[in-house]
C-alpha cells in the first residue's frame, strides 16, 4: 500500500487555488473561510432572489442571495455577520432574524467549499440593493405561491436557475419562513 502524498498546489489565481490532495484534484477559495446562502422571505410572502451575469456559464443566473465569509477587511467575520452584510449589499434588505438551517458541500467533486444556508426573516427594506462594485445584481421579489411557475418561466426564457434556489424553498417551507 502506498503512502498518502501531501497536499500540493497545482495552480493559483487571484481568487482560486487548484490543489492535488493525494491524487484528488479540487478547487479552494483563497480569501474566505466559508460561504453563506440566504433564504429570505418578506412578511407578506415573497421570496427574495437575485439575478446576475455569471461568466462561467455565459448567462444570467437566478440565485439565492449569497456571499463569502471573511473576504473583506474583517477576516474573523462570523457566518451570521457575513449573511447580514451580504443580504443588505445584494438585496437592500436587513433581517431582524437569521436562523442557520443547514450546511453542506456545494460540489464534492470540484471543491472543498461548504455552503451554510441561513433563513432570513423580519426583513426591512433599507435600499434598492444591487451589490457592490460591478456586480450589477437585479433583485426579484416573487410571491411564494407563484415561485415555481416564475422559475420555470425564467428557464424557458433562457436563464439559468441555481439549484440552491430549490433547496432554499425546501428550508423555507420546512421552517415556516413566512413569519414576519
Amino acid at each position: 500500500m502506498s503512502q498518502p502524498q501531501p497536499k500540493r498546489t497545482i495552480a493559483e489565481g487571484r481568487y482560486l487555488r487548484l490543489v492535488d490532495d493525494d491524487g484528488w484534484e479540487y478547487v479552494q477559495r483563497r480569501h474566505c473561510r466559508a460561504v453563506v446562502a440566504l433564504v429570505a422571505a418578506t412578511g407578506d410572502g415573497r421570496l427574495v432572489l437575485i439575478e446576475q451575469y455569471r461568466p462561467s456559464v455565459k448567462n444570467r443566473v437566478i440565485e439565492l442571495p449569497a456571499g463569502l465569509v471573511g473576504d473583506g477587511a474583517d477576516r474573523d467575520e462570523s457566518l451570521l455577520g457575513a449573511a447580514r452584510r451580504e443580504l443588505l449589499e445584494e438585496t437592500g434588505y436587513e433581517a431582524g432574524e437569521l436562523l442557520q438551517v443547514a450546511a453542506g458541500p456545494s460540489s464534492t467533486g470540484l471543491t472543498d467549499e461548504i455552503v451554510t444556508f441561513i433563513l432570513a426573516r423580519q426583513l426591512v427594506k433599507r435600499h434598492a440593493g444591487g451589490g457592490v462594485e460591478d456586480e450589477r445584481i437585479t433583485v426579484h421579489e416573487v410571491p411564494l405561491g407563484e415561485v415555481d411557475g416564475w422559475l420555470a418561466e425564467r428557464e424557458r426564457a433562457g436563464r439559468c436557475v441555481d439549484p440552491r434556489v430549490y433547496i432554499g424553498l425546501y428550508f423555507l417551507r420546512r421552517e415556516g419562513g413566512l413569519n414576519a
